[in-house]
């Protein structure tokens, strides 16, 4: 199909104006001489986000509306490469010492962030430490939790010299373990562990707010935010790596209503998106979709100290009742694949074999067991009638209430329930999950870091992730050990077993595993889309 592109984004933002409101602030970030426009380059790329990013800030943000920008605009001291493995990035090389607790880093002398400044090990350290910092409030500082002396700061059990994060010299960083997990160089490829300029954050709380007031490290410098319409971004000259950096920059739209996305990449504003739930079978079967792996999870979580949920049987009954197959076929067609398990597919064990396969289909969807598990929870809590369930879900993509209200009809066919519905905007959703406000709502969750461990930790008690009210002992221990456990075969049995539990005592139940499909112009090369991670643009291009 031809289609005639659109030149920077001036007519993209006019044909959004009807839609999306912002204010302008397209001022350079402080103190940076990049002097590029990404409203004037010749290689702008043109990218939807989806919805505006919750934060830029690399110890606050913890959802893709903020990490993939961020991905772009930040470096850690290590970087997936092409083929999803780490590699060394800020960091030019790393040491580990014979007990794999001690890591040592050293940082390129022309890592610099983009106003110039040299990029230190004190910035990673000051960073860390301020993820695990109980003042910070990050949801995302159960990441660090091998870090020695991290999780007891965060409680409030030491202080943050505690942490066994150290700047030996300006370039030098060392850290120590609680355990030797061969995972930690895959976790600190994650936002969360990204470094920060210290004397900027220090003298300005808002920093991350504006792009005139921004200061990054990454492939990418932060131009222009007109909140809620727009993110642009140019390349940053001050990168240590830039020569690798195809793009003059890319702008990153916030079009929540994947219809209007797909339209305006039909008419030329957008590179690659998203294809709408509506049409997505139909551009898959052409060959106009490309499909890649990604290591996720589409579930639904149960309120468990909220009727009727508190009670076992009646949420094995709920989950068992749930064709997914039919969801998978016939709702979402995007050739997804039924979860049977909570972990993803694509996480080796020490055998080679894959986690999901070895722990195969952990539930399976039988009427006749969920209507018995129904009757029998309903004897044990008293119940003649059901309490009245509501099943809430997001505003945002279309497939979210086909999903619940696909649900909704298996619950009237399979177990003779009639639940309630109710969209809530996106922009509140999660605060409410959060704030265990909902008897039972969907979720998802994508893996932050190439290990199972990143899945299961979720469920543990008081995790922020958690969003259950459930908590289980057992489970509580199963994780831990898992994480104490330096025998790798070892290691993988628990998290069997942790993940076994789980799913018999079913906080929530899973519905399908992610994958990305995706629509992309023939003229750009070199994105690469993590299976675990976020989208890289250091590598892609432009050809027009």
């Amino acid at each position: 199909m031809q289609k005639k592109w659109l030149v920077g984004t001036m007519a993209a933002t006019m044909m959004l104006a009807a839609c999306t409101t912002g204010t302008s602030n397209d001022a350079e970030p402080g103190g940076n001489d990049n002097t590029n426009d990404s409203d004037g380059g010749d290689k702008i790329l043109i990218v939807n986000n989806g919805a505006e990013p919750v934060s830029l800030d690399p110890q606050i943000a913890f959802e893709s509306v903020s990490s993939a920008p961020l991905n772009n605009i930040m470096e850690g001291l290590m970087r997936l490469n092409a083929e999803h493995v780490p590699e060394e990035a800020t960091a030019e090389r790393y040491e580990v010492s014979e007990d794999g607790l001690t890591y040592t880093f050293y940082l390129r002398e022309n890592a610099n962030w983009s106003n110039g400044d040299p990029v230190t090990a004190e910035d990673f350290e000051y960073a860390w430490k301020r993820l695990v910092d109980p003042e910070t409030g990050s949801p995302a500082a159960f990441l660090a939790n091998l870090i020695e002396g991290a999780t007891e700061f965060y409680e409030g059990e030491a202080t943050e010299e505690d942490v066994m994060v150290t700047a030996l010299d300006e370039k030098t960083l060392e850290v120590v373990l609680n355990s030797p997990q061969q995972y930690f160089l895959n976790l600190i490829t994650n936002p969360s562990f990204f470094p920060v300029h210290k004397d900027t954050v220090e003298e300005d709380g808002s920093w991350h707010q504006e792009a005139s007031t921004y200061v990054g490290n990454g492939p990418f410098t932060l131009t222009g935010w007109d909140h809620n319409t727009e993110l642009r971004m140019t390349r940053n000259d001050h990168y240590w790596d830039a020569e690798s950096v195809a793009l003059d920059g890319a702008t990153w739209l916030m079009l929540e209503d994947q219809n209007t996305a797909y339209s305006l990449y039909e008419q030329g504003g957008l590179h690659t998106t998203t294809p709408p739930a509506d049409l997505a079978e139909e551009l898959i079967a052409s060959g106009e979709v490309d499909l890649y792996d990604q290591a996720g999870t589409y579930f639904y979580r149960f309120l468990t100290t909220e009727e009727p949920f508190q009670n076992k049987k009646i949420r094995q009954a709920f989950a068992k009742a749930v064709d997914r197959e039919t969801i998978v076929e016939s709702v979402i067609r995007q050739n997804q694949r039924p979860a049977g398990g909570f972990v993803a597919y694509g996480f080796p064990e020490p055998s080679g074999e894959d986690f999901r396969e070895v722990g195969g289909d952990l539930f399976a969807y039988d009427v006749e067991e969920a209507q018995q598990l129904l009757r029998e929870g309903m004897e044990e809590e008293g119940y003649e009638t059901l309490p009245n369930v509501t099943i809430s879900y997001s505003s945002g993509p279309a497939e979210h209430e086909r999903i619940a209200e696909s649900l909704q009809q298996m619950y009237a066919e399979n177990l003779e329930v009639d639940v309630n519905l109710e969209v809530v905007e996106s922009s509140v959703f999660l605060d409410r999950q959060r704030g265990l406000e909902m008897q039972m709502s969907r979720s998802s969750f994508i893996a932050d870091y190439a290990d199972p461990i990143n899945f299961l930790e979720s469920f543990i008690t008081d995790s922020s992730m958690n969003r259950t009210a459930w908590s289980n002992e057992t489970y509580d221990q199963l994780i831990a050990d898992s994480k104490a456990e330096a025998d790798e075969e070892r290691r993988f049995e628990l998290l069997h077993e942790a993940e076994a539990l789980v799913l018999d005592e079913m906080p929530f139940f899973p519905l399908y595993f992610y994958n990305q499909p995706v629509l992309q112009h023939e003229s750009v090369s070199g994105i690469v889309r993590h299976p675990v991670g976020y989208t890289e643009l250091k590598w892609a291009d432009l050809n027009e």
